[in-house]
């Protein structure tokens, strides 16, 4: 009986581990500190060199009043993957305006997900596999039944709001 307790607990603390939040890693491509895997917002926005440039951009940005007028009328229960990485400075530059967007349309934090990625643009335990991640930040908009439906990849090509009501106006 007691190997039996033994072997489950094993098991069981090898699942917790495999399931960390806001994982801090060296990441030997970069040289230095990141996050990997499956973050939080609150993780993100305090790792310190995330948050010295997620502060200021943050309170700074500005999304378009018509665009987001727009946006509000469709989004719906569509469910958000963020893929980014700390040390990237598309990342930092993108991502605290993409929440600034999402905050404005009252987008449901349950509904948003976090992946961070190392410097080859990988995670552990294969959660960013399937989803052809080349840079980061990665932003996918995914349905209610979990197909793709666009997505914003490093930089948007008019503006983060802009690309997301393209994504949007091509599923209605």
């Amino acid at each position: 009986m007691k190997i039996l307790l033994s072997i489950t607990l094993i098991v069981i603390a090898m699942n917790v581990s495999a399931q960390e939040v806001n994982k801090k890693i060296h990441d030997q491509v970069h040289n230095k500190d990141i996050l990997i895997n499956a973050c939080t917002r609150e993780g993100i926005t305090t790792f310190p060199e995330f948050k010295e440039m997620y502060d200021p951009l943050y309170a700074a940005y500005i999304p378009d009043a018509a665009t987001m007028i727009e946006l509000k009328k469709l989004v719906k229960n569509e469910k958000i993957k963020i893929v980014l990485g700390t040390w990237c400075g598309d990342s930092k530059a993108n991502v605290p305006n993409f929440f600034k967007i999402l905050d404005a349309l009252h987008f449901k934090e349950k509904n948003i997900e976090i992946i961070a990625a190392d410097g080859n643009k990988k995670a552990e335990n294969g959660i960013l596999d399937g989803l052809d991640i080349s840079r980061v930040p990665t932003f996918i908009v995914f349905d209610k039944k979990g197909n793709e439906l666009g997505r914003i990849t490093e930089g948007p090509k008019t503006s983060l709001e802009g690309d997301l009501l393209a994504i949007y106006k091509k599923k209605s």
